[in-house]
């Protein structure tokens, strides 16, 4: 018996050490003016970053701390970025108002822009669902679907505004739907 309370005294003194060590940062640089916004995890390691201000894509790599920005073009203003299920970093652009897949090797990118009656959607949020579609929402109360296989993209087919009753001032609030 004397044996076993000594482990757990042991035990005991090497949680309580364990919980006063304070926890340890990394951090990193990005080039000045990048902005960065959202980040997401690549399986290898590597992290993209939205760099807003500076309307590009940023890669790091933890292990060297090294970053490399690529331009997303003239007007370009990324908000999120998700690893797709094809490993390419997809982002949603809120200045060219379109959704964006970079090509990790190559640095290539395919623009999927939204309708035209759909300008100032707000980029916002995107997600995969389980057959492999991006789904997207825009703070404007905009969302949509992209299929990565055929380029087809749908975004809130009708809008319609309502008054919203929580808000003080009432203001209008916009409800969409999409066409199946």
């Amino acid at each position: 018996m004397t044996m076993l309370v000594r482990l757990m005294l042991l035990l005991l003194l090497g949680w309580v050490g364990l919980a006063d060590a304070a926890p340890s940062w990394t951090e990193f640089p990005v080039p000045e003016g990048s902005g960065p916004h959202d980040v997401a995890p690549a399986s290898d390691g590597t992290v993209w970053f939205t760099a807003q201000a500076a309307g590009a894509l940023g890669h790091l790599d933890p292990r060297t701390g090294h970053v490399d920005e690529f331009p997303l073009g003239k007007g370009s203003a990324p908000h999120g970025v998700i690893i797709g299920t094809d490993g390419a970093p997809w982002v949603t652009d809120g200045g060219l108002n379109a959704i964006l897949r970079v090509d990790p090797a190559t640095h290539a990118i395919r623009s999927f822009p939204l309708p035209t009656n759909r300008a100032g959607a707000n980029l916002n949020t995107a997600t995969f669902d389980h057959s492999g579609t991006l789904w997207f929402t825009g703070q404007e109360g905009v969302y949509g679907r992209v299929d990565p296989g055929s380029g087809e993209r749908c975004a809130s087919g009708t809008r319609r505004v309502v008054q919203d009753p929580m808000a003080s001032p009432p203001r209008p609030k916009a409800r969409s739907t999409l066409p199946r």
